[in-house]
């Protein structure tokens, strides 16, 4: 069994504080401690037809719960923060952590009707995970958000709206400043979305077209990523003729502090290889792949 690893002087209960940086990733924090002052957005087209190739073969024999599009992005985000630890990075307090677990968060819809109500779901990624571990761990998940069981986050959110007022105020002011310094109630964030590596939102489910959306202050989560409608698009081929095929837009808005731009161009180079080649998402996580 392996030995727990102790926590060292200055580390949160969800993060390693990082204590050998270069100069610049020190000092940038403290100039800019806001984290919705640090974004940086970027968007990326993806040809569906490698993937639509492999859903067909990964289906051939799943009837309950089919392999889908969004359960092949959520996957290889995940490898990709596996694979890059500076994507999995944070800033609180002026300092920056390294996070203990790679963790997707995404909003489940229970029923699609304005009045449907919304649960949260989390999936945490293991260095010997695959796509079919995921695709487990995304049904158990979705399963049970939309089951009449109301997870911890949304449990502690109605209680403290049920309050009056200014103590609901007060309350907030509280856990805001104890956010920042890393001490909220567990129980308070255990499912909240904000205290993971990725939030995800598939609005192409919703026939709605991807685009930017703000990271939080509260929280630790720097990165979100935006599913746009899958919508067939004209383009120019390396021959020069027009050809149609079917796209779907990626929304990617990351905190800019905590790496630099080759890096961030790297992962993104990671991501394409990955959707272009959804084969390699059967490889396990901490496996290092050529891209």
């Amino acid at each position: 069994m392996a030995k727990k690893e102790r926590r060292r002087f200055g580390d949160r209960f969800d993060g390693k504080l990082i204590k050998d940086l270069d100069p610049m990733h020190v000092i940038t924090p403290i100039l800019y401690p806001n984290r919705c002052d640090c974004e940086a957005y970027i968007s990326e087209r993806i040809e569906l037809a490698p993937i639509r190739e492999y859903l067909a073969k990964k289906n051939q024999n799943e009837e309950l719960f089919p392999y889908t599009v969004f359960h092949i992005v959520v996957t290889a985000i995940l490898k990709t923060l596996t694979l890059r630890p500076k994507m999995n990075r944070f800033v609180a307090n002026k300092l920056m952590y390294q996070r203990n677990d790679v963790i997707a968060s995404f909003v489940v819809k229970k029923l699609f009707s304005d009045e449907g109500e919304e649960a949260l779901a989390l999936v945490k990624a293991l260095p010997e995970d695959t796509i079919d571990s995921i695709h487990k761990k995304l049904f158990d998940q979705i399963s049970t958000s939309r089951s009449d069981k109301v997870d911890k986050s949304s449990e502690s959110m109605d209680i403290v709206s049920r309050m009056p007022r200014r103590l609901t105020r007060l309350f907030c002011e509280i856990i805001c400043f104890l956010d920042r310094i890393g001490k909220c109630p567990r129980g308070l964030i255990a499912t909240d979305p904000y205290y993971t590596s990725v939030v995800l939102s598939n609005l192409g489910s919703i026939k709605l077209q991807s685009g930017y959306h703000h990271l939080t202050n509260w929280g630790t989560c720097s990165l979100f990523c935006i599913l746009g409608e899958i919508k067939n698009r004209a383009s120019i081929d390396e021959n020069g003729n027009t050809v149609v095929k079917e796209t779907m837009d990626l929304g990617l808005t990351v905190d800019e502090r905590l790496a630099d731009g080759y890096y961030y161009s790297k992962t993104l180079r990671l991501i394409r290889k990955l959707l272009t080649n959804p084969e390699l998402l059967e490889l396990p996580m901490g496996e290092e792949i050529d891209y």
